[in-house]
């Protein structure tokens, strides 16, 4: 399996492109990693820092501009398990003032 990742990191650029970075960043960056981020859960990383666990935006909706960096997006906010925006998608907002990461959030360990 080791050799198998050695030559595959070196067919890769030194610097990795943007889809295959898993690293938090903004929402727009997060969302175009993925051809089609409709039904993408994710969250913002200072709900774990702060201690809340299992809070995440479903995304319903995106657009993109600037290569994937800015957008508008919209989605369903889930907070503590239980879903708040019954029935109806909501802009997402602190897209860019926010770092953003997939998934739920959990509090650190």
């Amino acid at each position: 399996m080791a050799n198998i990742t050695r030559s595959l990191q070196r067919l890769l650029p030194r610097a990795l492109p943007p889809a295959l970075k898993h690293h938090p960043a903004n929402l727009y960056q997060v969302l175009s990693r993925t051809p089609n981020p409709i039904g993408k859960e994710i969250h913002q990383i200072r709900w774990s820092e702060k201690h809340i666990s299992d809070s995440f935006w479903r995304v319903t909706r995106a657009q993109f501009k600037c290569n994937g960096v800015h957008g508008k997006a919209w989605g369903q906010l889930y907070w503590k398990g239980k879903l708040v925006t019954e029935g109806k998608e909501e802009r997402i907002r602190g897209a860019l003032k926010y770092k953003w990461s997939e998934g739920h959030s959990a509090a650190p360990r």
